[in-house]
């Protein structure tokens, strides 16, 4: 099984090396294998959120996150993301970003790097606040397990007033431009924060809107049918699985900004950063993803979904933070495998201490050859009511 979900990310790794030693030589190759290395090592959250909404959407859209959205991550996030701040930064389009990039100036003109570092404050804010919104809705949302009791209990009770989530995002926001930001980037950092937040909002506000009533049926009588194995999960389809598709991809942006941004401390060269952090690096994260879906990890061990937002709330304010003072990457992707360790630890303990809570061991099957598909939401208990999930992967009793 291992190899067959891992197969092609090592296939298209060993081919990613060999157009780095061609393009380069043996340094080329090096540096590739290093960012390869750092995002696969620093995208353990990213796999466990990811496999969080994976697990909700259809067989059907599950291939084409498999597939296009690889695509999108490659070379939209690792490749032309980095060309469009050129081109909109420096006035340059594509093709002169690119010759810009393969060919640094030695005038003293300001280089691919500069223009892109330059722009790391915009790009911090939309991330920042596209996961912190995500992180206060896991927050503030009503859970049947905890983690943290002593500080998720609490917020949980406060989350009962209205859009709470959104008045501390805008304070973080007004905070960081105000006190952060450098003084010539305050406008651009709070347009860019709002931007993120709106886009939040608007994605998952979208994939909640065609959570339609006959999914919500269906996933009644899915719960009420004899079962052996997992209970299932009702599977997003048609409009609500595209928004679902969409909301992942964002997500996944978000978590790739502080990668790309990182990879200039490296290499600055876009053929080696897409082939490292793209071709390498992300083609494992989704392999990642697929495996945790597959093994049903997340029911097997119920606080991997605590740990990962919990990465995902430190990750958001490091973010923020790194609009005034740099943070090297290293810090940020080590604070999240912290808490995804210490999530998994607890989880382990959780199960030696409650054995008859352990799920059965029927994995969830991505291409829907496996049934039953789904596995129960974070390892809560099975219910005997339709329950509807949030595009983050969480659980909203309906009745």
């Amino acid at each position: 099984m291992i190899l067959r979900i891992f197969g092609l990310s090592i296939v298209i790794t060993i081919l990613s090396l060999v157009v780095a030693f061609i393009y380069g030589g043996p340094t080329a190759l090096f540096l590739t294998l290093i960012l390869g290395i750092l995002e696969v090592s620093l995208s353990f959250d990213n796999a466990v959120i990811n496999a969080t909404v994976l697990r909700r959407m259809s067989a059907f859209w599950q291939k084409i996150f498999l597939t296009i959205g690889v695509l999108i991550a490659v070379f939209g996030m690792r490749l032309v993301f980095p060309l469009a701040i050129v081109w909109l930064s420096a006035k340059l389009n594509p093709v002169e970003a690119l010759r810009l990039a393969l060919n640094p100036p030695t005038d003293g003109s300001p280089t691919y790097e500069q223009i892109i570092t330059d722009a790391h404050p915009q790009i911090a804010a939309f991330g920042g606040m596209f996961l912190l919104m995500l992180f206060l809705g896991f927050l503030f949302e009503e859970k049947e397990l905890h983690w943290l009791r002593w500080i998720e209990r609490p917020l949980e009770r406060i989350g009962k007033l209205d859009q709470l989530s959104v008045v501390v995002a805008v304070v973080v926001l007004v905070i960081t431009a105000e006190w952060l930001a450098p003084d010539d980037e305050r406008s651009t950092v709070l347009f860019a924060g709002v931007l993120g937040m709106i886009t939040y909002i608007l994605v998952n506000g979208l994939g909640e809107l065609f959570n339609t009533p006959e999914e919500l049926e269906e996933a009644a009588e899915s719960e009420s049918a004899p079962r052996s194995g997992p209970s299932d999960l009702a599977k997003a389809t048609g409009k609500a699985g595209f928004f679902l598709f969409l909301y992942l991809e964002v997500l996944d942006a978000s978590f790739s900004f502080d990668g790309v941004i990182g990879a200039f401390a490296i290499t600055a060269d876009p053929i080696i950063i897409a082939l490292g952090l793209g071709f390498i690096g992300a083609m494992f994260v989704r392999s990642l993803t697929v495996y945790l879906v597959r093994k049903g990890t997340l029911s097997e061990y119920v606080y991997l979904e605590h740990g990962a937002h919990w990465a995902i709330g430190a990750l958001a304010l490091i973010l923020m933070y790194s609009i005034g003072t740099h943070v090297p990457e290293v810090v940020t992707g080590l604070v999240g495998v912290v808490l995804i360790l210490a999530a998994l630890i607890s989880s382990i303990i959780r199960r030696r201490n409650h054995p008859e809570e352990d799920p059965d061991n029927t994995p969830s099957s991505i291409d829907g050859s496996t049934t039953p598909e789904g596995i129960r939401n974070g390892g809560q208990h099975e219910q005997g009511h339709a329950e509807q999930v949030e595009p983050d992967g969480l659980a909203r009793k309906e009745g």
